[in-house]
């Protein structure tokens, strides 16, 4: 399967510097690993955390997660090292690169050339290792767009933090609603942003973490907010995070049944055999083309996460 188009319900953030995490993390089930060498790793030890990265990420023992590294941001003067040596030694088994601080095309664009050139070097399938890009300022939310729009890009990723301190927020706590603003979500407007420019262009919106990672009842209060306005995943912190997000980020049973239950009838109805009709009742439930094309969402979003259906299929009326 395609990358782009695998689940990325929950994508597990792993310091770089820890050997004892990352072998954790390779038997935990979050849709997507990625090991970091950005904010989780100090100055002093990105070197060392760098070569312990590409190692563990072209070793065996993972349990068919997406494979990813965040490497540092083009600010820094580590970002062209971190892409060389982690592709270099494990390009082969390497899924996505996390891309932070993303505030224009032009962060893309050089990832994507140097991508290019060791995929070429090594042998690897050009554009084959996708890029998640993570909006982190003003700038990157304004420029959100052409960032979507590189065709290496997989996802689009909200990082919180930096972005409520490049808009000056007045909070400490990354992922609640600032103390004062008792009307709406702070966050909507930079959540559905991303979400249109993802859309738009046919790849994942992922949610950035939630810092409180031992308040699960926290987490999933704040990620059903974006999984309700159609978020893909949402990145996690911790193993206890996990099982809450790929449920959250998944359709209830009842929602999958009754999609895949609207897909069979919709086809039916329109066919010759049922009639070649546009619009039909469903029991008490008049559907049309909208609803098969929002039966498919909810449907492609089950079967993407495994789910099996438990309700009986439709039957044509005799």
């Amino acid at each position: 399967m395609n990358n782009a188009y695998r689940p990325r319900r929950t994508c597990l953030s792993v310091p770089g510097s820890s050997q004892k995490m990352i072998d954790k993390a390779k038997g935990l089930p979050a849709d997507e690993v990625f090991l970091d060498l950005e904010d989780a790793v100090a100055p002093d030890a990105k070197e060392p955390a760098r070569s312990r990265v590409a190692a563990a990420l072209a070793e065996p023992g993972w349990a068919g997660q997406l494979r990813g590294v965040r490497v540092n941001g083009w600010t820094t003067p580590w970002t062209h090292a971190d892409v060389i040596e982690v592709v270099s030694a494990a390009g082969p088994q390497l899924d996505v690169v996390v891309l932070p601080k993303v505030s224009d095309v032009s962060h893309v664009t050089a990832l994507d050339l140097l991508l290019t050139q060791l995929e070429t070097i090594h042998g690897l399938p050009v554009g084959g290792i996708g890029i998640d890009a993570q909006i982190e300022d003003a700038r990157g939310l304004l420029n959100v767009d052409a960032i979507a729009a590189v065709p290496r890009v997989q996802a689009l990723v909200l990082g919180p933090a930096d972005l409520m301190a490049s808009l000056n927020m007045r909070t400490l706590v990354v992922g609640e609603q600032p103390e004062g603003y008792d009307v709406g979500d702070a966050y909507h407007h930079a959540l559905m942003t991303i979400l249109v420019a993802a859309r738009a262009h046919g790849i994942a919106a992922v949610d950035g973490p939630y810092l409180k990672v031992r308040d699960v009842e926290a987490f999933r209060r704040v990620a059903g907010r974006s999984a309700a306005l159609g978020y893909d995943g949402k990145w996690v912190l911790h193993p206890d995070q996990i099982a809450a997000g790929n449920e959250i980020f998944s359709p209830r049973q009842d929602e999958y049944d009754h999609a895949e239950l609207i897909l069979e009838a919709y086809e039916w109805h329109t066919s010759s055999a049922g009639g070649a009709r546009g619009a039909v009742m469903l029991g008490d439930e008049m559907i049309d083309e909208a609803s098969r094309k929002m039966a498919l969402v909810i449907a492609a979003k089950g079967r993407a996460a495994g789910m099996q259906r438990r309700s009986d299929p439709f039957v044509p009326p005799a």
